[in-house]
């Protein structure tokens, strides 16, 4: 009829907003989470095209099943010293953790992030990368660090912020930078390190180096552009990288369907650059071991980039700012149907027959002793909470490779200005 608008029979446009499955007080029910049977999931060859394998970025790669028993092609059939090994590292990077979260309650420092529920991501990948490659970080990787042998005593220090910090109190606490563990200074702005990862493997290729590069960042910050631009670079230059993104169902308070987990998986977005995509059960130290000792060996052979999705849960806060209770289900962390990554390879360890219960909880109470050992030599150097440590003009340190005429003038002039006050603490030592 002449004069009718053309879609006046139409509903009105409605906006989807993503709401998590469960809030305070909800009851748990991951029942809808689709768990694959363990060794189930197919393992193509490093050189395969990526399309020929896409369903993987679907499923996940499993490889230890309920009874503790390692199954599958996935199986890396490390020995029983290096599973050993493993356990140790997640158990240790576990009490690190729990000591450093009290020392920030006690007023010790500012701000600290626990990576519990999430050590295999760290150190099962540690294991499988060859020490010299550059590791991007986020900022729940400090099992990296650990794994590489980083003594515990620098780790507190950079949390203390005290004058036995070697980045002299320029960063926050947890944002590390240790050149000799290949591991990149981390940065509070999310996901910049995944241009930089992709830089750094682009620059190793053109170099005709053997050195690949690996980052990680969380579900969330994939949203950012930054993770686009890398993986555009990463697929036209085919560099030598592997993305990990830890998918541990929550961005700070944000649950992951704001970065588009319902619509699809967080290593489908691999396919729309033509890279390869794994989705892996990050609590399975055996599988995270597989999947990254697979994409090195693919990005090491030219290749090109991998992505890498760790199925995981984070246990606790994003932060010791954050209260969990507020947005999520306390039912939520022992709800998680993929469990625990440090109970699992203990249990695989123990029906292998190469541990047991007892060793295991002389190992927690040694490795708790080591860790506390290591905070009382860092607390010699100070704590954040005692005030500035680091002496005030050495601000201007370490900012440019050759320090500038006026801001060389601006540090003379500090330095007179404290002497004239008396205050010795401010000056370098």
């Amino acid at each position: 009829m002449a004069g009718e608008h053309p879609r006046a029979n139409l509903k009105p446009l409605s906006l989807h907003v993503p709401e998590p499955r469960f809030r305070p007080g909800d009851a748990v029910d991951f029942g809808d989470v689709d768990v694959p049977p363990a060794g189930s999931a197919p393992r193509p060859d490093t050189a395969a095209d990526p399309r020929s394998f896409s369903d993987l970025a679907y499923t996940l790669v499993r490889v230890l099943d309920d009874d503790g028993r390692a199954v599958g092609p996935w199986d890396p059939k490390l020995s029983a010293e290096t599973l050993r090994r493993m356990l140790r590292n997640m158990a240790l990077t576990r009490a690190f953790d729990e000591r450093m979260f009290r020392a920030q309650r006690q007023g010790k420092t500012s701000f600290y992030m626990k990576s519990l529920g999430e050590e295999a991501v760290a150190v099962a990948a540690a294991f499988a990368l060859a020490e010299d490659d550059m590791c991007f970080p986020s900022y729940r990787q400090q099992g990296l660090l650990i794994t590489r042998g980083c003594p515990l005593v620098d780790m507190m220090n950079q949390i203390y912020s005290n004058a036995g910090d070697k980045l002299q109190g320029k960063q926050l606490p947890i944002m590390y930078s240790e050149k000799r563990f290949g591991f990149f200074s981390i940065s509070g702005n999310l996901t910049t390190q995944y241009p930089q990862a992709v830089g750094w493997a682009m620059a190793s290729a053109s170099k005709g180096d053997t050195r690949i590069a690996a980052t990680w960042c969380g579900e969330g910050s994939t949203a950012e552009g930054d993770f686009h631009s890398a993986l555009t670079f990463a697929t036209v230059y085919r560099a030598p990288v592997i993305f990990n993104v830890v998918n541990n169902q929550w961005a700070i308070s944000s649950f992951s369907g704001f970065a588009g987990a319902e619509a699809t998986t967080f290593a489908a977005r691999a396919l729309g650059y033509g890279i390869a995509g794994l989705r892996v059960d990050g609590n399975d130290a055996l599988a995270v071991y597989a999947a990254t000792a697979w994409a090195a060996e693919r990005a090491r052979t030219n290749q090109g980039p991998t992505l890498i999705e760790h199925f995981t849960y984070r246990a606790e806060g994003h932060s010791t700012s954050d209260d969990p209770s507020q947005y999520r289900s306390a039912g939520e962390p022992t709800a998680w149907p993929l469990g625990d990554p440090v109970q699992r390879l203990r249990a695989h360890l123990i029906a292998i027959g190469e541990w047991d219960e007892e060793r295991h909880a002389a190992q927690d109470l040694e490795l708790a002793e080591m860790v506390k050992a290591a905070q009382k030599e860092a607390e010699k150097n100070g704590i954040l909470g005692h005030g500035l440590h680091q002496p005030l003009d050495s601000l201007f340190d370490g900012v440019f490779e050759e320090m500038p005429w006026h801001l060389r003038e601006q540090q003379a002039q500090m330095i007179a200005e404290e002497e004239t006050s008396g205050r010795p603490w401010a000056r370098k030592q």
